[in-house]
C-alpha cells in the first residue's frame, strides 16, 4: 500500500512538472506572438505553478491525515478481535480447568 502511495505521489509530481513546461511552453509563444511581453509571462506562469504546488501540498496533506485515521481504525478494529480472542481463550481455559461432569459419574 506504501508503494503505491509512493508512486501516486511521484505522478504527482511528475504531472506538476509537466504542466509547468506546457504553460511556459504556451506563454513562450504568446511572448513570440506578441500577445505577452516575457515579464508578465514569466509572472503570470510563476503565479499558476505556484498555485499548482500548493494544491498538491494540500492533496498530500488530506491524503496523509486520510492515511492515519485509516491506520487508527484498523488498529483499533485488531485491538477489538484481540481482545475478544483473549476473552474466548479464557473461557476456553475455564472450560478446559473444569470439565462438566458427566450424570451418573462420581
Amino acid at each position: 500500500m506504501l508503494d503505491l502511495i509512493r508512486k501516486s505521489l511521484l505522478a504527482g509530481v511528475g504531472a506538476a512538472v509537466v504542466t509547468k513546461d506546457k504553460i511556459e511552453d504556451a506563454f513562450d509563444e504568446f511572448v513570440k506572438d506578441g500577445k505577452l511581453n516575457a515579464s508578465d509571462a514569466k509572472i503570470i506562469a510563476n503565479k499558476i505553478a505556484e498555485q499548482g504546488r500548493k494544491e498538491f501540498e494540500e492533496t498530500v496533506a488530506n491524503l496523509l491525515v486520510k492515511l492515519r485515521e485509516t491506520s487508527s481504525q484498523a488498529d483499533n478494529s485488531a485491538h477489538a478481535k484481540i481482545t475478544a480472542l483473549q476473552e474466548r481463550i479464557r473461557e476456553l481455559e475455564k472450560q478446559l480447568s473444569h470439565p462438566p461432569t458427566r450424570s451418573g459419574e462420581p
